[in-house]
């Protein structure tokens, strides 16, 4: 069993055909074929159910599977970690981040850090906090914003900001001229909120639940000039971060009855390597950190 042979079978796993896996690795497909084919006699074992048109993996591939992610994964950060040896001079950064940060927060933190660190690349992907989590997992991101509430023990997280998340609604709404708004009266209203899979979203569905109440959701999107269009026009209310909404006078945010506080944090993988360019990023951070 060597690397080439387990690059070659991950592939075939990830993309369910033996030319697809060829093409993806710019290598022939006879090329895929014989290393598989080797490997499984080494092994004395059937990897691969072989149908017309589509490749499954065979419950001993599938066993075999995470193991050899883990392996692919430690040569990827041990090939990283030498190249750093040159010197913080080159190296990307590739950074997961929920939809309201990435509007209204992470801008002019991002463009700080290329501003500091000119030869450092950044790839930013934008997506739920369950997503992005799964593709930290996977090693397909070096680093995510997720909710500390939900860091798993995979992952090693530092704090780096605390936000209220706040009832929206528009002016003229009946809730306008309250204090504070409680969960029941939230949840009896019509609600526009993120899709399942947003640290938005999977907050309120825990507040549901733990509230024996099914959420009255008139709208899902994850645009958030949707949402708020949407607010204004009075066909619902939600909850976002005050940044969303704090320079928009036709919105208005109220704290809960009881405030619903949220600490955000940068995660990475525990048993990954974390770049020097990734360290940076990090430190920097929790340089920029409010708290």
């Amino acid at each position: 069993m060597d690397f080439k042979q387990l690059r070659y079978f991950h592939e075939i796993a990830r993309l369910g055909s033996f030319t697809r896996a060829a093409e993806a690795l710019y290598v022939a497909q006879p090329a895929v074929s014989v290393a598989i084919r080797k490997l499984e006699a080494e092994l004395d074992l059937t990897l691969f159910h072989r149908h017309d048109r589509k490749v499954t993996l065979t419950d001993e591939g599938t066993r075999l599977l995470p193991h050899a992610q883990r392996i692919l994964q430690a040569i990827s950060d041990a090939q990283l970690e030498m190249q750093e040896l040159k010197g913080l001079t080159q190296g990307m950064v590739r950074v997961g981040i929920p939809g309201m940060l990435g509007s209204y927060y992470f801008p002019p933190i991002l463009m700080a850090f290329r501003h500091r660190f000119p030869h450092l690349s950044l790839q930013v992907v934008e997506g739920g906090t369950w997503q992005l989590q799964q593709m930290l997992e996977g090693g397909e991101l070096d680093l995510a914003v997720i909710v500390r509430d939900f860091v798993p023990t995979a992952l090693e997280a530092q704090t780096i900001m605390r936000e209220e998340m706040r009832v929206i609604v528009a002016q003229d709404h009946r809730f306008a001229g309250q204090s504070c708004i409680s969960l029941q009266d939230f949840f009896n209203e019509e609600l526009v909120m993120f899709r399942p899979g947003y640290f938005h979203r999977k907050i309120i569905d825990r507040l549901a639940q733990e509230a024996g109440v099914t959420p009255n959701i008139g709208f899902e999107t994850n645009l958030l000039p949707l949402i708020k269009s949407i607010i204004k026009q009075g066909f619902g209310i939600s909850t976002l971060l005050t940044m969303v909404v704090k320079e928009d006078p036709e919105l208005l945010d109220l704290p809960f009855e009881q405030p619903l506080w949220l600490d955000l944090c940068i995660a990475w993988r525990r048993e990954g390597y974390l770049s020097r360019a990734n360290r940076a990023f990090v430190d920097f951070l929790l340089e920029q950190s409010p708290i």
